[in-house]
């Protein structure tokens, strides 16, 4: 051990090296979470943070991998502060590793504010509850399961769906109604493979957003320990932009599943006593310290709209991530294989997929006053199809009522035209709403039992004279 300068004492030498853990002995005032260097004997400088201390033993995180450290030969220098983000609006139309360093061969952004990573604690009297429309374009998420500004409202996606594609739709077309405000954009990618980072950066480029978006790309070779930097690198400067330049910033996070994987291999080499399929237990609080960070606060106009990404293993949406990430989260956006393998984009399950604060972001002064009724009836009228199909599968369809038949070309119409749509289609909400009352014309009145009749007769006749004069 020898002193480098003042208050800073660098140590030599490691007890134990585990997995992307190193354990130094007989460290003095050393404090959780505080910011390590790790000189490698090749001269390499790596970074970490101490996990956790005791009298004889601290335990430090090292972001870049532990191989090629000596137990003899290495140093450590411990830095007496937290992980800092320096952040600033030139971080826009820029591409970063998952620590903020600048991965796209440009220097860092000149004057940044340094910021914790971990954010800053928001009084809950300070919050403001979120009840602005936001527009993505895509019908299944405007018309049913709407965003609103301030949420976070997560989708739950299995491998090979086309969860990247709805992402990068969702990052081109989202607005704000009546302000026709472009959303500034925080990606944050974990765990991605390279083709992945191109599409999002070739797409945000080709769509003339990239200037309006900040990327975290944690890559599939990168250290493991590094996702756990990067959703907190991505939030520390959405939350520069929203709450110190009131911006309206949409932070989309993928592979949450990633994330936590890595959270259970730091754990595993911790010894820790796991939990549901290995995962630490305190997965539940680690994800609220991320998703928590969404929201809107009466001190700024800005706001911090969250969507995150995860893949649920085998499908399973009981699995702990998806599961755990339900109870934090404000709904879910499922998708669902038999539509996907159907050729249906965006692959947006109809039933599984809730939104719980639509109701405060839609109707008369958000939307349009037939939103909230006419989404109830469609919920109804699809849910009716599902039992329907599921009685064609046993006895046939051609065994069926007249109505039930109508209820499965109903079914087909509301997959076909009001799900369905293209990739680079961006419907207005408009659009959306009087699609979903043509594919309700086909439904006899007396089958609509969630709308008024003075609805019916001001949208449902108006959608049939229009289809009339249009044939």
């Amino acid at each position: 051990m020898k002193s480098t300068e003042k208050n800073a004492v660098e140590y030599v030498g490691l007890s134990k090296v585990d997995g992307p853990l190193v354990f130094v002995e007989n460290v003095r005032d050393a404090a959780f979470d505080e910011m390590v260097e790790i000189h490698t004997p090749a001269g390499e400088l790596r970074l970490g943070r101490v996990l956790e201390t005791s009298a004889d033993v601290t335990l430090v995180q090292v972001f870049e991998g532990t191989t090629g450290l000596s137990n003899k030969a290495t140093r450590v220098r411990f830095l007496g502060d937290s992980l800092k983000l320096p952040v600033s609006t030139r971080m826009l139309g820029r591409v970063f590793d998952g620590f903020g360093r600048p991965a796209d061969g440009s220097p860092m952004p000149f004057g940044g504010e340094p910021r914790n990573v971990d954010g800053s604690p928001i009084n809950p009297q300070a919050r403001v509850y979120p009840r602005d429309f936001i527009q993505t374009g895509i019908s299944a998420l405007d018309g049913m399961n709407t965003l609103v500004r301030g949420q976070k409202l997560p989708i739950f996606s299995g491998s090979g769906m086309p969860h990247d594609r709805i992402a990068a739709q969702i990052t081109r077309q989202a607005t704000l109604l009546g302000e026709e405000a472009q959303f500034t954009i925080v990606f944050a990618a974990m765990g991605v493979t390279h083709d992945v980072a191109r599409f999002f950066t070739k797409t945000f480029e080709q769509s003339g957003v990239l200037t309006n978006v900040a990327c975290f790309f944690s890559l599939a070779d990168a250290p493991s320990v590094e996702r756990l930097i990067t959703p907190r690198s991505a939030l520390t400067l959405a939350e520069h932009l929203a709450f110190a330049h009131e911006m309206h910033v949409l932070v989309i996070m993928t592979d949450m599943t990633n994330y936590c994987e890595s959270l259970r291999e730091v754990g595993t080499a911790r010894g820790e006593i796991p939990a549901r399929k290995g995962y630490p237990g305190y997965l539940y609080s680690d994800l609220a310290s991320v998703y928590e960070r969404a929201g809107r606060i009466n001190r700024s106009e800005g706001s911090i709209t969250q969507m995150p990404i995860l893949t649920m293993p085998s499908d399973d949406i009981s699995h702990p991530v998806p599961d755990l990430s339900g109870y934090i989260t404000e709904g879910q956006i499922v998708l669902e294989r038999d539509l996907f393998q159907r050729g249906i984009y965006p692959p947006i399950a109809g039933l599984p997929s809730l939104s719980r604060l639509m109701k405060d972001g839609i109707g008369e002064g958000h939307t349009r006053e037939d939103h909230a009724p006419l989404a109830s009836q469609l919920f109804a009228a699809y849910s009716r199809v599902k039992e329907v199909r599921g009685l064609a599968a046993v006895i046939g369809e051609e065994e069926l009522s007249p109505l039930d038949k109508t209820y499965m070309k109903f079914g087909e119409e509301f997959e076909q035209k009001f799900l369905n749509q293209g990739e680079f289609e961006n419907r207005s909400i408009e659009q959306t709403l009087d699609l979903g009352w043509r594919v309700l014309g086909i439904l006899p009145r007396s089958e609509l039992h969630r709308i008024s009749e003075q609805l019916a007769d001001k949208y449902l006749s108006a959608r049939s004279e229009e289809d009339e004069s249009e044939a």
